[in-house]
């Protein structure tokens, strides 16, 4: 088991080594990039300690338990491939980029939380049937510890890395480490208390699924919601028109405001009413000046149409 442990931690070396940090440290993406893989080996190294405490003490419990960890890698390499996929430029057939992978990517998270929870509630449901309690020995016990802190550790860091970020991507891959450290803890409840109550397993795999059901909705939609289209920040069009107020030096009508988000590429839309006596070549440099003036600040890539009083 070392001889796994210490190859994984030398891969970990070698792609921290070959990777530009320097450059990367200026874009957000370095944090989703650092999550993902930091996860990726975290889930096999927790896969290595599970597997073998479950094959010693020959618990099928345990050992389905770490397949479940290594199933996580999988949500985590679809965060390192959604990172890299958003960061693809704008080209002839994405002329807006590719910062939807993300979201996509969330929502795949999302389904296999619900995939996760269902398999909960049928196992479950299969140990109250059977009446079975949870026995297994102490290294299974301080595997199942690891575990759970481990995991935990991992959800926090993914948590900090998402409100760094805002990314609903890193946001979900957090609640799926969540999931494995919660799946663990009942496994330990279950290894005090089950010997006096034979249910206790099962009834908290269903808690517990519930919950990871509920993770999984609140993903599911937050990363819809961008995807099917949202309406403007009030904050956004606060800042709107202030702008144009400022640089037009008149008090613009401004309306009809529409939002676009790509991932970090925000795409805004909106009118502008002016007095008839303008002409088009004053009108123009106007809303030039807004557009400028909305990139520079806030990053964002207006589109103005003016339109007479």
């Amino acid at each position: 088991m070392q001889l796994y442990i210490r190859a994984a931690f030398l891969i970990l070396c070698y792609y921290v080594r070959t990777v530009n940090l320097a450059a990367m440290k200026k874009d957000a993406s370095f944090l989703k990039y650092l999550e993902g893989w930091v996860s990726i080996f975290g889930n096999i190294l927790l896969f290595i300690l599970k597997f073998w405490a479950g094959i010693v003490t020959g618990s099928i419990a345990i050992i389905a338990d770490a397949w479940h960890t290594l199933s996580d890698s999988l949500s985590s390499i679809v965060v390192v491939i959604g990172v890299k996929i958003s960061k693809k430029p704008a080209d002839k057939d994405h002329p807006f980029g590719h910062g939807r992978a993300e979201l996509i990517a969330s929502v795949v998270i999302g389904m296999l939380l619900a995939v996760i929870a269902f398999n909960f509630v049928l196992e479950s449901i299969e140990k109250l049937k059977n009446h079975e309690a949870v026995k297994y020995g102490m290294i299974a016990i301080v595997a199942t510890i690891v575990s759970i802190v481990v995991k935990e550790l991992m959800a926090q860091f993914a948590f900090w890395t998402a409100r760094k970020t805002k990314s609903i991507t890193l946001k979900a891959d957090a609640w799926h480490h969540r999931s494995d450290a919660i799946s663990s803890v009942i496994i330990l409840v279950g290894i005090f208390i089950g010997p006096y109550f034979w249910w206790v397993d099962g009834v908290l795999g269903l808690i517990v699924a519930a919950l990871i059901f509920y993770a999984a909705f609140e993903i599911i939609r937050d990363a819809s919601s961008p995807l099917l289209g949202e309406k403007p920040e009030e904050e956004l069009i606060q800042e709107i028109k202030r702008v144009s107020a400022a640089e037009s030096g008149k008090n613009l009508k401004v309306h009809h405001i529409h939002m676009h988000r790509y991932g970090d590429h925000l795409e805004v839309t909106f009118h502008i009413k002016m007095h008839k006596s303008v002409s088009l070549l004053e009108a123009h440099e106007i809303c030039t000046s807004i557009e400028k003036k909305l990139y520079e600040e806030q990053h964002i890539f207006a589109t103005i149409h003016a339109e007479p009083e």
